[in-house]
């Protein structure tokens, strides 16, 4: 197999009259990855360059985040799923496989959950909706907010709101046994934010799951540990089997 890194392509999409920035490199099946709330496509340039020989993958700043239009006060759910089924639709992209970090991980999870037929696997990296946001990391959002304003600098991200009857942190369990795509759950073994226990429960209720956590503190293995989480994805999506049990494996 050809090892070569395919460079990495900065474009622009016009997905429903918001202009929308993307990376896209390499060959192959296509890969989407979803970054997390406080984050944009730079998130995933390594993951980019080690999985370029195998697929095409595209990684976009959400609406509302990076060099990504930012037309609204604030983005619920509903408008970040609605942006990723026509941004997959806008490109004619045949049942990708989905990768998402934190907020980006629910996003497609959600996508997932509603419309499975224009999806191939499932990769949840650290999501939101397994659990309620913990308690240190309510503090650590709050210390990185009130820099912030101490500063007098702006607010680089979107504020989240929530619609009317919408739990406080997305959760989802009672939806997720419906889950119909083969799924491989990441997670950090000392979250600050999302807790390692709300996974544990979640790949209960998933048919098809297998769950890696990988040591240390954090919240981003796949940054903070790249290659290992990057042969763990090549070897999932190479795979796409699920284990037979959805017990978590360590």
């Amino acid at each position: 197999m050809d090892q070569t890194v395919s460079p990495i392509e900065s474009l622009r999409l016009d997905v429903d009259g918001q202009g929308v920035h993307y990376l896209k490199a390499g060959s192959g099946p296509p890969l989407v990855l979803l970054h997390g709330g406080t984050s944009d496509s730079q998130d995933w340039t390594e993951t980019i360059d080690a999985l370029s020989h195998s697929y095409t993958l595209y990684a976009p700043d959400m609406i509302g985040y990076g060099q990504s239009d930012n037309s609204r006060d604030s983005y619920c759910l509903s408008d970040f799923v609605a942006f990723t089924q026509r941004f997959i639709q806008k490109l004619e992209l045949a049942r990708p496989a989905l990768v998402g970090h934190s907020l980006g991980g629910r996003i497609c999870l959600e996508l997932a959950l509603r419309h499975p037929e224009l999806l191939h696997s499932l990769v949840l990296i650290d999501t939101a909706g397994f659990g309620r946001l913990a308690w240190w990391g309510t503090v650590l959002a709050a210390a990185a907010c009130g820099v912030r304003r101490f500063l007098r600098r702006p607010q680089p991200f979107p504020k989240l709101a929530r619609e009317e009857g919408e739990d406080r942190s997305w959760r989802c369990d009672d939806r997720l046994p419906s889950l119909r795509l083969s799924t491989l759950v990441v997670w950090k073994r000392r979250d600050p934010y999302f807790s390692l226990a709300g996974a544990l429960k979640a790949v209960k209720l998933i048919p098809k799951v297998r769950l890696e956590v990988f040591s240390g503190w954090g919240h981003a293995p796949h940054k903070a540990q790249p290659m290992a989480f990057n042969n763990l994805l090549l070897e999932f999506l190479g795979n796409d089997q699920p284990h037979p049990s959805n017990q978590p494996l360590f």
